[in-house]
């Protein structure tokens, strides 16, 4: 979550914020932080590397969690987890990944370490996992192996 909060700070954005208004931060972030914009050998210049780094990661993660990417991508999660089994699952911190079978992997963030062990001591891990984690929590696609193959 602390994630979340440090790219909408960085983005001046609101939790309700449209994909317009993300884009149009975006775009004026990339103008100011071009690492074109500066000369070689510049003190910023390297600076300006890094934060490009930071603003192009921090809008596709910002444009992962929108409420219209969710919505757009609704039908393709919903077979994911209604008809792929979990294939693997990481949790770190307040961070579950979880991966399909279809090869599909959803990140759920604020999952409790008491959440996760349930989860991962349970017969009915998906069962669970539809109850208590599939719409429980914000989540985003963190990784799609039928588009990296592509």
């Amino acid at each position: 979550m602390k994630r979340i909060g440090e790219y909408r700070k960085l983005f001046g954005t609101e939790e309700t914020s449209t994909l317009k208004e993300l884009k149009t931060s975006y775009r004026n972030l990339v103008k100011e932080w071009h690492p074109d914009k500066f000369q070689d050998g510049d003190a910023k210049a390297e600076e300006a590397e890094e934060m490009s780094r930071v603003v192009i990661d921090g809008y596709k993660f910002l444009v992962g969690i929108a409420p219209e990417t969710k919505q757009a991508n609704l039908p393709t999660y919903e077979k994911t987890i209604s008809q792929s089994g979990i294939a693997d699952y990481l949790h770190k911190g307040l961070l579950l990944e979880v991966t399909f079978g279809d090869g599909m992997t959803y990140e759920y963030y604020g999952v409790s370490k008491n959440v996760y062990l349930k989860f991962h001591n349970s017969e009915k891990q998906v069962r669970f996992a539809k109850r208590s984690i599939f719409h429980q929590y914000l989540y985003r696609l963190a990784k799609d192996s039928k588009m990296e193959e592509a």
